[in-house]
């Protein structure tokens, strides 16, 4: 534990500001959140078992299929946050991103590289290789300083295990401090307690940002692989479920209420849960006069990225499923907030 608070404290250490353009008034930013399922190059990488996506693996991951994939994800992403902001999102994190060539080659699709979109991803342990990033518009989110949080597993059996870590970008947006967390929990493959743990780790890397500066707007992202009324995220990392219960040092999880609609993220025999999500700080919920807070969220879905039809008609329309290249696009649908100035 005390790795973790070293290296968010060094996180905050030294800064390396970026050109970026200045906030308006009333201005409404979007950030948000998408697990790309399984964006994979078709080159083995050294020492990742990345085989079932090569050219002769179980999936047959050719270029053609990657290049289909580029596509489909740049369109989601270009759009995200649109109908609420014409410029789209400021920053948003990504899960399960093979490796820094797969995120040049998905910031050079048209609808990206239009905007300029650059990236920040840390090189992590995770086994299979897939790990955490974010996604920004330079224009509207300036990089400070990143840092890569390891997962730490206790268990003495767990030793030779890895997985991905906590990707922390500090930041400037609309003129303000701005840190982003970005996560990919253990699966559900694994036990709770995995899970629980993360929310553990997490509680600790948020407290000690906090330490750092009380007024940092804070927001931790990602794949949790729980819901938000599951005890990682609402007993072992804090978030609550209402604003009215959120103190300074507490965290807020807008999409409680959403799932608790009926809305979700990915659905799993024939029910929707809800496990991409995005926490914010107070500050972000009780801003100052004139600051930067937070205004509302949603899910964000597409048509085109729905089953129209068959025996899962109505859910997401994924890369592959029962073994087939469905030229979709990810098994989880996305997430934003937005926030006003």
């Amino acid at each position: 534990m005390k790795r973790i608070l070293f290296l968010v404290s060094c996180l905050l250490l030294t800064y390396s500001l970026c050109a970026v353009r200045p906030a308006l008034k009333g201005s409404t930013y979007a950030v948000g959140f998408y697990n790309l399922e399984n964006l994979f190059d078709t080159c083995h990488d050294a020492g990742k078992n990345d085989y079932e996506f090569l050219p002769d693996g179980t999936y047959q991951w050719t270029s053609e299929k990657y290049v289909n994939k580029l596509h489909n994800m740049a369109r989601v992403l270009s759009e995200m946050g649109s109908d609420k902001q014409l410029a789209g999102c400021a920053a948003i994190g990504v899960a399960e991103v093979e490796n820094a060539k797969c995120l040049t080659d998905l910031c050079n699709e048209a609808p990206l590289k239009a905007r300029n979109f650059q990236f920040v991803h840390v090189e992590g342990p995770d086994q299979r290789g897939i790990d955490c990033a974010l996604l920004y518009d330079p224009a509207l989110f300036a990089v400070r300083n990143v840092a890569l949080v390891p997962y730490i597993y206790r268990l003495p059996q767990d030793s030779m295990r890895a997985s991905r870590g906590f990707l922390v970008v500090s930041g400037t947006l609309a003129d303000e401090h701005v840190t982003i967390v970005v996560c990919h929990l253990p699966s559900r493959g694994a036990s709770a307690y995995y899970r629980e743990e993360g929310g553990r780790q997490l509680k600790v890397v948020k407290d000690s940002l906090l330490k750092d500066d009380p007024q940092v707007k804070l927001l931790i992202m990602g794949d949790m692989n729980d819901d938000p009324q599951d005890a990682s995220m609402a007993q072992y990392l804090g978030a609550k479920r209402w604003q009215h219960e959120v103190g300074p040092t507490d965290l807020f999880n807008p999409f409680w209420n959403v799932l608790a609609s009926g809305v979700g993220t990915l659905s799993f025999q024939g029910a929707w849960n809800l496990f991409d999500q995005i926490i914010l700080s107070s500050s972000l919920i009780n801003p100052k006069q004139g600051g930067l807070g937070y205004q509302t969220c949603e899910v964000f879905r597409r048509d085109y990225m729905i089953q129209q039809d068959g025996q899962y008609r109505g859910t997401t329309l994924r890369t592959h499923a029962g073994g087939r290249w469905l030229n979709g696009f990810s098994d989880h649908l996305p997430t934003i907030v937005y926030l006003k100035k």
